[in-house]
């Protein structure tokens, strides 16, 4: 029975024993449902059927796939600073269109309690947004299909359990009995925003249609045995599938591997073709992303299958393969792609789009190439928000990002679901499907059971024994062996150690820097493995997105916190944490700072998270650290403010971003403070070709006079490293760190800059400031120089002495390079991009101002 209000609907509902099997893979042929949808609301259990809605009016248009608060969007209804409760009331979708005769509806997605009801009867029930579901029904000509979405919160009132422990950061706890995405069920950094309606496409599948292209779907994968190259393809057919076909796969200049297919079963068409020493595909960061195009021809007409890359995946240097299955959690945790041992670095990614959950090339490919122009390469789904579309992945493998995959399962106690509470079906449909659908994509690499269930199993107080999950240990992985076997499964994010999220084993959420407050060096102390999440601050935008919602000022109105994030529970937020090392670093105070200067309160807000995140990255990927990764926690803002996001909720990269860009190159040099050992320099080249390199290290007293430089001249091979000592490059001793203080300080800038052998090309540039205090430099003395070059605008920064942190505020443009210092003497030629095309960018100039920490004033320019 349903929940009180709500109608009966288990006495006429079709045995699920009789539903088709539901078919993986890619979708080919157009077979999406005709016709104009359109939503209403109503009061929860309202209306038993469709009957009840005889005369009710306020129906508006609908966009499917899409959800109610994409609906309210499209009707101009949709406030993102208040968005109202959906999951109070129920939702209904209808439309009409013409079929007849035997045919299958196909629901690739619906959030969350749905019925299904076709020409007045119901057909489908679920309770399960994350798994398609497919239904066959009789058409009579002219037909009406209503979808509805039942209240949710009412229908939870009356689902109970025993449980071990019950997370705090998801409001309500029953929520793990039914499945649904947690985005908008966390308070404290994520918005109220319910998940109705049906996200993915509907569609029509006519076994008889005379189109052989109708609703075919594309199942492909690409293994690599032994360095050949073999793609696999099946072809799903709705109706009879043809005798045989033909498929090839073709490289990027046009070279051509045949292959043939043939039928296996009524629906199925299937073959395998080898690629002899295939280009294999990479992360960006090192290599080429090497795709194979594959099309197949079926009774003479041409069908477009998608994109294959060729491989390997394994853990620590071991094998991953098809014959060996998935490899499995070693100590330590490091990723190989191709045999090659990886330093992973990315971000989380909570939503592209998380009212309308929208899976569209235009806004995947805009936030990962965010992710790729940062530095990146590699993207994490966490298990507490939403499993991405189709153009996610496409987008992932074409930029070169590897994907780690957490399934939607996060925090809750599972290991008391079983078939008695008929979940578990539930699950193994889930993964199944997940798997099928995205094992042509070379971008996903790591897959997950799920996010911090260990970990608040162990922090709640449960004994060892109850840490681990049948879920995440027996059915998830072998589900991943049979249909994935080309990746590493990892159990659970964190996972490893005498504790489940211990820094020093397996993979962890590293928050020593940052939320727990600790100081710079616990980087290297905590011995951290891999972060697969890491250093969450309250990251300020800049001043455009603050002043466009009405954010600038005042810094300590409610308004302002509410977007500042939050653990439930907390008697602090990550602006407290932020503050902290505010005053640790910077030597300031922060509260003070905030009343008398808020300018420049947040400027060195932005500053002090761009120099933890270098200074951490540095330690973490330094010659001889043992981290083989960290992702940071979040990529983007859901809400504007000051979000854990290093991308603003309007895509303005922050001050992280940029900071983490210049850390996160494949060519790099890093400094790192060695104590009295002095300084160490890195020099990095994870590139397949070798590379003549010359370093030139400088020391700068007042951040002008030179009172110490040395040039080093070095060949890295490919993906090479070498570890420099700074005191080895003078014939004479120098205190680098001013760890021996004998006398007043000498220096007060240490400069390490990283130039092509060849053309003297500034690569890379690492600093290094004994007195870290925002007080500590000379003002840099900054002048400008702005221009116009054809359609574009040109912006040249330089200093008389060094400058710290240089950004720029432009009230039009966006810096292509900001914060980033500045060396005495130099400049830097800064690229302004308009945030808009056409008219406006004609009639709008560059106007702003450049800060760096240290100047006394900012400096304006003007077109």
């Amino acid at each position: 029975m349903m929940s009180q209000g709500y109608p009966d609907t288990n006495t006429s509902m079709p045995d699920p024993e009789s539903f088709p099997d539901i078919r993986s893979g890619i979708p080919i042929g157009n077979a999406v449902l005709g016709g104009e949808w359109t939503w209403i609301q109503t009061g929860a259990g309202a209306a038993d059927s469709p009957a009840g809605l005889d005369g009710t009016a306020g129906w508006l248009p609908a966009p499917v796939p899409g959800t109610v608060a994409s609906a309210l969007r499209a009707a101009g209804r949709w406030d993102d600073s208040a968005p109202p409760p959906l999951h109070l009331h129920d939702h209904w979708y209808r439309v009409r269109f013409a079929g007849r005769g035997r045919q299958v509806l196909r629901f690739n997605g619906l959030a969350t309690v749905a019925e299904a009801w076709l020409n007045g009867k119901l057909v489908l029930g679920v309770q399960h947004m994350f798994a398609a579901h497919e239904v066959e029904v009789d058409l009579d000509g002219d037909n009406l299909l209503y979808l509805c979405f039942r209240a949710l919160h009412p229908w939870l009132r009356k689902r109970h359990g025993a449980v071990r422990w019950k997370p705090r950061m998801i409001v309500p706890p029953t929520l793990r009995t039914v499945r649904t995405t947690l985005l908008g069920h966390m308070p404290g950094w994520c918005p109220p925003v319910h998940a109705v309606g049906p996200w993915r496409s509907v569609e029509l599948l006519d076994p008889a249609s005379d189109d052989i292209l109708h609703g075919v779907r594309a199942d492909m994968s690409a293994q690599m045995p032994e360095g050949h190259g073999v793609v696999s393809l099946r072809l799903h057919f709705p109706g009879a599938a043809p005798a045989s076909g033909s498929f090839e796969a073709t490289d990027g200049e046009g070279c051509r591997h045949p292959g043939t297919l043939s039928r296996i079963d009524r629906h199925t068409l299937s073959g395998t073709l080898r690629v002899e020493r295939p280009k294999p595909w990479w992360p960006h960061t090192h290599g080429e992303p090497h795709l194979y195009r594959v099309d197949a021809t079926v009774d003479g007409r041409a069908i477009e299958c998608g994109r294959a890359g060729f491989r390997t995946v394994s853990l620590d240097g071991a094998s991953a393969s098809a014959s060996s299955g998935p490899s499995r959690l070693s100590e330590p945790f490091a990723l190989c792609i191709n045999g090659e041992r990886l330093f992973c670095r990315g971000a989380c990614i909570s939503s592209i789009d998380l009212p309308g959950l929208a899976d569209t090339d235009e806004a995947s490919r805009y936030w990962l190439t965010l992710a790729r122009n940062g530095g990146m390469n590699m993207v994490r789904i966490s298990g507490v928000t939403c499993y991405p579309g189709e153009a996610f992945y496409r987008v992932c493998d074409e930029l070169g990002l590897l994907v780690w995959q957490d399934f939607m399962f996060a925090n809750f106690d599972y290991g008391s679901i079983g078939p008695g509470v008929g979940l578990t079906d539930d699950f193994q449909r889930e993964v199944t499907g997940w798997l099928t659908s995205t094992r042509a994509h070379p971008s996903v690499a790591v897959l997950c059971g799920g996010s911090e269930a260990e970990q608040q199993a162990a922090m709640l107080g449960t004994s060892r024994g109850e840490w681990k999950q049948p879920l995440f240990e027996e059915l998830i992985p072998g589900l991943v062996a049979a249909h994935r076997p080309d990746v590493v499964y990892v159990s659970n994010s964190p996972t490893g150690g005498a504790w489940p999220f211990q820094p020093d084993s397996g993979v962890c959420h590293y928050y020593g820097v940052g939320a727990y407050e600790r100081p710079l060096t616990d980087a290297r102390l905590a011995q951290v493995r891999f972060a697969s999440e890491c250093l969450a601050f309250a990251n300020v935008p800049g001043d455009r997105t603050l002043t466009e919602h009405g954010l600038l000022l005042p810094l300590h109105s409610p308004r302002w916190k509410a977007t500042v994030p939050r653990d439930a529970g907390a008697p602090w937020d990550f602006e407290d944490v932020r503050d902290h090392y505010l005053r640790a670093l910077y030597d300031v105070d922060p509260p003070r700072l905030r009343y008398e200067q808020p300018q420049r309160y947040l400027m060195l807000s932005r500053a002090v998270t761009a120099e933890v995140m270098t200074e951490v990255f540095s330690e973490w990927r330094r010659v001889g650290s043992g981290c083989s990764g960290g992702l940071i926690w979040q990529l983007q803002d859901l809400t504007p403010g000051a979000g854990w996001g290093i991308v603003d909720a309007c895509g303005r990269p922050k001050s992280a971003w940029h900071a983490l860009r210049q850390v996160w190159q494949p060519v790099q040099v890093l400094i790192t403070d060695e104590g009295l050992n002095g300084l160490h320099l890195h020099v990095l080249n994870e590139m397949p070709q070798p590379r003549s390199l010359l370093l030139v290290l400088r020391c700068l007293r007042d951040g002008a006079m030179v009172v110490a430089e040395a040039r080093h001249s070095l060949r890295l091979p490919a993906r090479g490293s070498e570890r420099i000592e700074a005191s080895a490059l003078l014939d004479r001793f120098f205190d680098f760190t001013y760890a021996y203080r004998f006398g007043p300080p000498t220096h007060d800038v240490v400069l390490a800059t990283l130039l092509a052998g060849d053309s003297g090309e500034p690569l890379s540039q690492a600093v290094y400031l004994p007195d870290r205090r925002a007080t500590a430099l000379k003002a840099p003395g900054l002048r400008a120089q702005l221009e116009q070059v054809g359609d574009e605008w040109w912006l040249t920064v330089s200093a008389e002495r060094f400058a710290r942190w240089v950004h720029i505020e432009d009230v039009a443009y966006q810096a292509s390079e900001n914060w980033f210092h500045l060396a005495p003497g130099s400049s830097r030629r800064v690229r302004l991009v308009h945030e808009r095309k056409g008219a406006a960018q004609a009639v709008t100039v560059p106007s702003g101002e450049i800060y760096a920490v240290n100047a006394d004033h900012p400096l304006g320019y003007d077109g």
